[in-house]
């Protein structure tokens, strides 16, 4: 957790401080929405294809490695502005570097909490809900302390000590995570082919399709990703500079959300459970889409927009631990680093465009008209889980493992009688295991 708290901390100082440094250099909208799109593509491919990579490589060794090529590819940034020798294409194809390789770090250590939260003896929603907390309040410092700098030293000090946070948070991974079976290599009796990896990518795909639930959850997600990249790359940033106060309001803005989304993260940690998941992830939705893009559009000033963000980041910060949670149920362990993958890339494949398509809509409408087009799209995604049958499997308990057949020479009379079974006190599985039995009384 520390080690994604200090990456995710760099990811902020990135989000702040790449758009601003692209709107400072360039002066356009629209390069900045284009610097977003080389930084966000990549992401998607690697995301797609990283599943199987990571389990043959291994989940430690993918995110160390992962840290440290972006720290190289952050840092040449400002190093090479410094020199005066950092041209447009440069600087696309850096952040294109960073979006090709951080992704399959981040679903490294994603994929690891389950492991780590049976290994610490914590309920897996309560991990959940931890891991995104965490997350969230490294956004909100990140976010915080990238405003202050740029103010203060500009948006070039702001990379270099981004780069720094990606070396530490390998550090961390490097020396903090170890003897844990799931973080090693996948052993396979299977040859390291073309053939081998399309087929474990594909069971990742056919995984994901099957299951209505976590398809519709990657249909809607794939839309909101997309605008939010638009809000967060272009339109938040382009208002801060032109109606705003400047790089420290915008950093106000973007702690406030992050801020608020930790403690609604921790709410969902300490009482989500007690409330129907699609009803509470439905409201959730709706308070962190429109309103912020409604209240930059219609009214002035950072105040109003920071309470408007305040209430969207509590509705946020519910949103991960609820989608975690249900992924985690779902995909069993062998299959969770090719789904994740798959599902990652699938959310993310509107990004790119989100940001490119924000910065030309301000330039050919307005920032007005491209605030209210983005949230009235907003509006309508999030309106799903209220309309379509596959939603409510989000309440539905997740599925239990089958049992295992009788042994071999064992007649079917030898298997326990159903009153046997039924003597028996308690659930099937102990429950010193909360995480494979939904029925434990810690998890209900």
């Amino acid at each position: 957790m520390a080690a994604n708290a200090v990456s995710i901390t760099g990811n902020s100082l990135t989000l702040v401080g790449v758009p601003w440094f692209a709107l400072e250099t360039t002066g356009s909208p629209a390069k900045a929405g284009l610097v977003a799109f080389c930084a966000t593509v990549p992401v998607v491919v690697s995301a797609l294809t990283g599943g199987p990579v990571i389990d043959r490589i291994g989940r430690r060794r993918v995110s160390i490695a992962s840290d440290l090529i972006c720290a190289l590819a952050v840092a040449a940034i400002p190093l090479l502005h410094y020199a005066g020798v950092l041209a447009f294409w440069m600087l696309c194809a850096l952040m294109a570097v960073t979006g090709l390789f951080h992704a399959p770090g981040e679903t490294s250590r994603y994929v690891l909490v389950p492991d780590l939260a049976k290994a610490a003896g914590t309920p897996l929603s309560r991990a959940a809900s931890l891991f995104d907390a965490v997350s969230r309040g490294a956004r909100m410092a990140g976010a915080a302390l990238a405003g202050a700098l740029i103010a203060l030293t500009g948006a070039e000090a702001v990379l270099l000590l981004d780069a720094a946070t990606f070396g530490v948070s390998a550090l961390l991974i490097a020396v903090g995570v170890r003897g844990l079976g799931a973080a090693e290599p996948r052993k396979t009796s299977a040859p390291v082919s073309l053939t081998a990896y399309r087929r474990e990518l594909r069971e990742g795909c056919a995984f994901l399709v099957r299951h209505r639930l976590l398809l519709a959850v990657m249909l809607m997600v794939m839309l909101t990703n997309g605008l939010d990249q638009g809000w967060s790359s272009v339109l938040l940033p382009v208002h801060a500079k032109d109606n705003l106060g400047g790089p420290d309001h915008l950093g106000l803005l973007v702690a406030v959300f992050a801020g608020c989304a930790l403690l609604g993260a921790l709410l969902y940690g300490a009482i989500g459970h007690r409330f129907p998941r699609r009803a509470l992830f439905t409201v959730a939705f709706l308070l962190c889409g429109l309103p912020r893009f409604a209240v930059a559009a219609l009214v002035d000033g950072t105040a109003p927009l920071a309470v408007t963000m305040a209430i969207g980041g509590l509705g946020a910060g519910m949103l991960n631990p609820i989608l975690t949670t249900v992924m985690y149920e779902r995909v069993p362990d062998e299959l969770r680093s090719r789904v994740a993958g798959v599902s990652t890339a699938g959310v993310l494949l509107t990004t790119p465009l989100g940001g490119l398509a924000a910065g030309f809509v301000v330039e050919q409408s307005g920032l007005p008209a491209a605030m209210l087009m983005f949230g009235s799209l907003y509006f309508l995604a999030t309106l799903a889980p209220a309309l379509f049958p596959a939603w409510r499997e989000m309440d539905a308990p997740p599925p239990e493992a089958p049992r295992p057949g009788p042994a071999d020479g064992q007649a079917p009379e030898d298997r326990p009688r159903p009153a046997e079974q039924v003597s028996r006190k308690g659930p099937s599985r102990p429950c010193s295991e909360p995480e494979a039995n939904p029925r434990c009384p810690s998890e209900s």
